[in-house]
């Protein structure tokens, strides 16, 4: 069915335009019309012409028998070949004969037919009737013979050839620059049909931005009036539904007041962070109180109280900028929360400190004279353990820093050496790079109750002596240290030379932020993809809404060079990034992957449900796929099959495996 319909549309690209249709008919027409009027001159003439000549042949034959019988002794042969040859020599004929009874010639000329002006080719096409008369020659009652004449037509088609190719000459002129006139006509009256067709193909892509202003006949306007409607309407749809979209998201994941996430959507995440088999890795959480927050509100009112809130949500937005991977919440009142995975214990004290000590100035600064203090309470996401435990240890550690009435944070002492610092990490990652020691590993992506193969996604390992490093690991530190853009360039590097080894498969490879904003690195991975040729069709690039929503020059560049070089490019982690969806529908996306948190548990969170469904439904409306990451029980993947995904991975669907086994 899909080679019937593939053979189709081929044989549909094929059939010729409009423009060319009504040329090809009008311009036929015009040609026959011509071809019609040349036939019937040329005829007419041919016939007058050969007319003419019978008629001269007769006369010639007349004068020449009359000028026998009388003026000159028939009889006498030396006469009559004198009278024949002065009769021959005019040039007029091609012979000129006085014949006997019998049929012998008593004198007579003639001579080879030939033209000066009319080519051979010519007059064998025109083959003009030989022009014979004969007449008596008498003298008394006494016949003497007969004279046969035969004009010659070399005049008559010297005259035709001329005509001939006056008639050809104009009507290749009139029919040429009627065929050319016909042209601009019709160039003129369907040009609208071009713009309609780009527009068309425009809102295939649902791209309604585009809009035919060429004017031409009152039935063109009408239908180009109808097409700038509906996309109009199309484009107010599309606006609406991405607006209801971003309501969605923001009623079910955004406290109203600070613009973090809420409470829910914090807790829902940081449960995949912590206690998903897929994502799990190490990290650190802060839980972070603003002391005295009841008086300061009972002192300025609740307006002032929400202004408060929402600087402190500036710099907490500022400080998970500052530190890739990370994510905060408000929790209630002026409790706020952030999670900093694959952070060591030291280093999230550091960070803590300072983040505090902003805090703690700015709150100060706002509500004198009215006391302030600002408290964190940090704990490390221990293995095993579960998302309750390490809030409770959080909150435990807040109360334990809220003992003291100054300013600050604090962290069991136990804990504080859970986890490489920072330039252990440096020294770790900067050493695989050199090493190139990054092995690739597979996890598929999978659609439908049958489970078919969609493509593999591509995760990093890192090799050491204390086994295989996950990307959830390392990754974040090492956007942290500046070091994602040359990881993401050994990956990318070895992704193609596995593409162009096996040609049927199909990978995705995400990048990383700060690879994304590094116009050195876009530069190096464009010119890798363009020499690897259509091996990097088969390579889907993902981008982060998060990303996105920090660098969208740099973002937006990148997307639209690969759309253009035919790689696609889908939208990495949706729903967590902020990013408008009426701004994703400007990027040739081919793409969507919903991030974990919006999976977990839905077959039993009705308002994820309920957007995931509005989510498929508008980027389907627009063509654009939409794939799951992080399905871990059958439930929840039966949940996004009714949805209709586009495809699904989870460790419930296929653990990742080493690229080589």
């Amino acid at each position: 069915m899909a080679g019937m319909q593939e053979k189709h549309s081929r044989w549909q690209c094929g059939v010729i335009s409009l423009q060319g249709l009504l040329l090809l008919f009008t311009g036929s027409l015009l040609v026959v019309i011509l071809l019609a009027a040349f036939i019937t001159s040329y005829s007419h003439f041919r016939d007058y012409v050969a007319a003419q000549l019978t008629a001269h042949a007769r006369d010639g034959a007349t004068a020449t028998g009359l000028s026998l019988s009388n003026a000159i002794d028939g009889s006498d042969p030396v006469a009559s070949a004198s009278l024949i040859d002065a009769v021959f020599d005019s040039g007029r004929y091609l012979s000129v004969k006085y014949l006997a009874h019998d049929g012998t010639v008593i004198a007579g000329r003639s001579m080879p037919l030939n033209a000066n002006a009319a080519p051979g080719w010519f007059i064998t096409l025109a083959a003009l009737p030989r022009p014979e008369a004969e007449a008596e020659v008498v003298r008394g009652w006494a016949r003497l013979g007969k004279v046969h004449v035969v004009s010659h037509p070399g005049r008559a088609y010297d005259d035709l050839w001329r005509i001939t190719s006056g008639l050809v000459l104009a009507a290749l002129v009139i029919g040429g620059a009627g065929l050319f006139a016909l042209w601009l006509l019709l160039r003129r009256i369907l040009s609208p049909l071009k713009a309609l067709e780009v527009q068309a193909r425009a809102l295939g892509q649902r791209d309604f931005r585009k809009r035919v202003s060429l004017r031409s006949t009152r039935e063109l306007n009408q239908v180009t009036e109808a097409m700038n409607q509906m996309a109009d309407d199309l484009g107010q749809l599309f606006e609406g539904q991405g607006k209801l979209i971003q309501h969605l998201r923001k009623v079910n994941n955004e406290d109203p007041v600070t613009g973090l996430a809420s409470r829910g959507a914090f807790d829902q995440r940081l449960k995949v962070e912590v206690e998903s088999e897929e994502k799990a890795a190490p990290g650190v959480l802060m839980m972070i109180q603003l002391g005295y927050f009841v008086d300061y509100n009972r002192a300025y009112g609740r307006d002032e109280g929400d202004r408060l809130l929402k600087q402190v949500a500036k710099s907490l937005r500022a400080f998970v900028l500052r530190h890739a991977e990370s994510f905060a919440g408000r929790r209630t009142g002026a409790e706020f929360a952030v999670f900093l995975p694959g952070a060591s214990a030291a280093d999230a004290r550091v960070w803590a400190g300072e983040l505090v000590e902003e805090l703690d100035g700015l709150y100060a600064d706002m509500a004198d004279p009215v006391d302030t203090s600002v408290h964190a309470g940090l704990a490390v996401a221990a293995a095993g353990a579960g998302v309750r435990d390490l809030l409770a240890a959080a909150d435990e550690a807040l109360r334990a820093a809220q003992q003291r009435e100054e300013s600050g944070c604090w962290m069991e002492e136990t804990s504080s050496e859970s986890h490489h610092n920072m330039e252990t990490w440096r020294a770790i990652i900067s050493q695989a790079i050199r090493d190139q020691n990054i092995s690739l590993w597979l996890q598929p992506m999978v659609k439908g109750p049958d489970e078919q193969l969609v493509h593999y996604q591509v995760f990093s390992r890192i090799n050491t002596t204390e086994g295989a490093l996950k990307a959830g690991l390392f990754v974040p530190m090492a956007e942290r240290l500046g070091l994602v853009a040359d990881i993401d360039r050994l990956l990318i590097s070895s992704v193609l030379e596995r593409l162009a080894g096996n040609p049927d498969e199909v990978l995705a490879v995400s990048l990383g932020s700060a690879s994304v904003s590094d116009a050195s690195f876009c530069d190096d991975m464009l010119a890798r993809l363009r020499s690897a040729g259509t091996v990097a069709g088969r390579l889907w690039i993902g981008v982060s809404e998060v990303t996105l929503h920090h660098h969208r020059k740099q973002a937006g560049e990148l997307v639209r060079a690969l759309a253009n070089m035919g790689v696609p490019v889908l939208v990495d982690r949706f729903g967590v990034g902020g990013v408008p969806f009426s701004y994703l529908r400007n990027l040739p996306f081919r793409a969507l992957r919903i991030d974990n948190s919006f999976i977990h548990d839905l077959d039993s969170h009705a308002d994820n449900r309920f957007w995931l469904e509005s989510v498929i439904g508008i980027a389907r409306s627009r063509g654009v796929r939409v794939f799951a990451t992080g399905v871990e029980t059958g439930a929840e993947y039966s949940v996004l099959c009714k949805l209709g995904i586009d495809g699904a991975m989870g460790y419930h669907l296929g653990r990742p495996f080493a690229a080589d086994e």
